[in-house]
């Protein structure tokens, strides 16, 4: 059990803004911080119905429904009692929508081609995958989303400083900016973040 609640600790909360528009999501540490000082509120979805709950409503939720607890939901352990963990938190006094825009790092990339090497096909973790630039960047290749792709150790240093053409090896498919947020869209693949999807549109946000 104590493994259990370690665990939820992980788990990830959307945050939206004064206007319920979804801007940012956080961990749950900072979550229940936001609740605590007055500063968000939780906005919950029960069998289609919108609930609205303060730090105290939350915890009178929560102790309701510690009895029959769903698999689906995380749940925190304090001194006196459990917390289930919020799916969606809305701010009471942040108005502003973010620019949205994808960051493009090393997590986002490879999560974007879901660990798969762009050439070979193999699925692998992040320590045996690298990244590869199309075109070279001896050739003038940029560092964007459209010129670099996840590659495996092996493939990349058979590559080399050459093209995929030069190297007689052919891209699974070519790399594009993503719409959305790819570290965004596989946390909406899994079915506890399942009421998010209400507040995020096609285009995503930030993430």
């Amino acid at each position: 059990m104590q493994s259990e609640f370690h665990t939820s600790l992980h788990a990830s909360v959307l945050v939206l803004n004064r206007a319920y528009v979804a801007i940012h999501i956080v961990h749950v540490r900072r979550a229940f911080t936001l609740l605590y000082r007055e500063l968000a509120e939780v906005l919950d979805v029960d069998e289609g119905q919108f609930g609205n709950y303060d730090f105290s409503g939350w915890v009178e939720i929560s102790q309701l429904r510690s009895d029959e607890k769903s698999p689906h939901d995380d749940w925190v352990k304090s001194v006196n009692f459990d917390i289930q963990v919020p799916r969606v938190i809305r701010l009471l006094r942040f108005d502003r929508i973010p620019k949205r825009t994808t960051r493009f790092n090393r997590k986002t990339l490879f999560a974007r081609d879901e660990h798969t090497c762009q050439y070979c096909a193999l699925t692998l973790p992040a320590s045996q995958l690298s990244l590869d630039h199309v075109v070279p960047k001896s050739r003038g290749g940029k560092t964007t989303w459209e010129n670099i792709v996840c590659c495996c150790l092996r493939c990349n240093t058979r590559k080399g400083g050459r093209t995929p053409q030069e190297a007689r090896m052919k891209l699974l498919r070519p790399p594009a900016k993503p719409r959305q947020s790819p570290l965004l869209a596989h946390k909406l693949q899994n079915p506890k973040y399942s009421t998010w999807r209400q507040f995020i549109g096609p285009a995503g946000m930030s993430y």
